[in-house]
């Protein structure tokens, strides 16, 4: 009775606590600006939402953000050796910032990048004021839009997560990190590829809009002339009376008189646009390295390789390397501090490929068993050769791996005297 009770003192429920103060940590109350949306989501340009030039953003943005990204520690030949425990890292691990985890973060910059063709990485939270000290480490990130450019400065607009809205705030450029889209020529140049067709696209929406609008663009032709003012006034209400037939009636239908002829202008426009945008379309496939069969999942392996490396490969490295010129000191980078990316390449290998696969990196000592087993998604064996780099497939001395890492070397005097006196190890079949 008294487990029920205390579990009755100790319970909490969303609705039914709503009276308690706002500094009991409710949810009611007044909590600053609000809005039906996300204010900080980024938003393209009204242009590109048109087109199916978002739909290449979106493709390009999120195969980028499926990369890892990692704060990490290298030794004196820039090899991976471990993952650091650092804010900056958990921004790109874990949350970048209130609103956005890792991935999302990611995808946020390449999003901007592709619109916008540049934008900053700015340390929003950091352990010590970035502009007196050099030995900062971040906390939070956010992806600002670069509005103007100063010799040493730039002036944002970031998201201020404590008002609710996007502020303009100017910083050195030492301690944001400024990414430029390495296509921006492709793409973000006035005349870029991209940019032809997105003013291709929207001639196109305002031929179609003008072609549903309803207006019959009809010219009727009057068997009088209409030079004198009195005629225009008679011509005037009688289009006037032909416009109120076709509104009143439930068919859309009107008469008109037998010596009246009537000529319909609103057919199709016969211009080249369709084919000019096809056109425009299959360069930008070319040049950003897609392929229809991209966009719609069904490449095969060496067209998604030419894609990542082409494509995905390259706003990757420019990623990376903003983010070391900036965020890592020269001591940090003396330290072998580094700022990698990794991606897995098991991701795009059929099923079939897999244990094949397997077999040769863990035959030729290129990875342990488990460390297949996590990529394929399986928990770790726990047999400690499975975290070991050995061949299963050869005996343990011929692969020169200790089986007993922890047990003391042999001493080659003792085993070159006790060799003499038939003691050695192998004698008479015994170690």
């Amino acid at each position: 009775m008294s487990r029920i009770g205390d579990a009755l003192r100790h319970s909490w429920n969303l609705f039914a606590n709503q009276t308690q103060t706002i500094s009991d940590r409710v949810y009611s109350g007044y909590f600053g600006t609000s809005s039906s949306q996300r204010p900080d989501r980024p938003r393209i340009a009204f242009s590109n939402e048109r087109s199916i030039i978002s739909s290449i953003f979106t493709r390009i943005s999120v195969d980028v953000a499926s990369v890892d990204i990692r704060h990490v520690k290298t030794d004196d030949q820039r090899r991976f050796l471990e993952e650091v425990n650092s804010g900056l890292n958990n921004c790109l691990t874990l949350e970048a910032n209130l609103d956005q985890a890792a991935r999302q973060f990611r995808q946020d910059i390449v999003m901007t990048l592709c619109d916008r063709g540049v934008c900053a990485l700015v340390p929003v939270d950091t352990s010590i004021n970035p502009l007196t000290s050099g030995g900062w480490d971040i906390e939070t990130l956010r992806v600002g839009e670069i509005v103007a450019w100063y010799q040493k400065h730039v002036r944002v607009s970031v998201y201020n997560e404590d008002k609710g809205y996007r502020e303009e705030v100017t910083l050195p450029k030492k301690t944001v990190a400024i990414i430029e889209n390495p296509l921006y020529q492709v793409m973000n140049e006035p005349s870029s590829t991209l940019q032809r067709l997105i003013r291709k696209l929207n001639l196109l929406d305002q031929v179609d809009d003008a072609s549903a609008s309803g207006k019959l663009d009809l010219i009727i032709q009057l068997p009088y002339t209409v030079k004198s003012d009195a005629r225009r006034q008679q011509a005037l209400q009688r289009t006037k009376d032909i416009e109120f037939q076709l509104k009143g009636s439930t068919y859309g239908i009107a008469y008109a008189d037998a010596t009246e002829k009537v000529t319909q202008l609103n057919r199709p426009a016969e211009n080249q646009l369709l084919e000019q945008i096809k056109l425009l379309t299959d360069w930008l496939y070319v040049q950003l390295g897609l392929t229809p069969e991209v966009m719609n999942g069904t490449a095969d392996e060496a067209t998604m390789i030419n894609y990542y490396n082409r494509t995905v490969e390259p706003m990757l490295t420019a990623i990376v390397e903003a983010m070391r010129r900036n965020f890592l000191t020269k001591t940090a980078r003396t330290q072998g501090h580094w700022i990698m990316f990794f991606r897995d390449p098991f991701r795009l290998v059929p099923i079939s490929q897999i244990a094949e696969i397997a077999d040769k990196f863990t035959r030729n000592e290129i990875v342990a068993s488990n460390e297949i087993r996590q990529a394929i998604g399986m928990k770790p064996a726990k047999d400690p050769k499975a975290d070991q780099l050995i061949n299963s497939n050869m005996p343990t001395g011929d692969t020169g791996v200790n089986p007993n890492p922890d047990a003391p070397a042999p001493d080659p005097e003792l085993e070159k005297a006790l060799a003499e006196f038939g003691m050695g190890a192998g004698a008479n079949g015994a170690a």
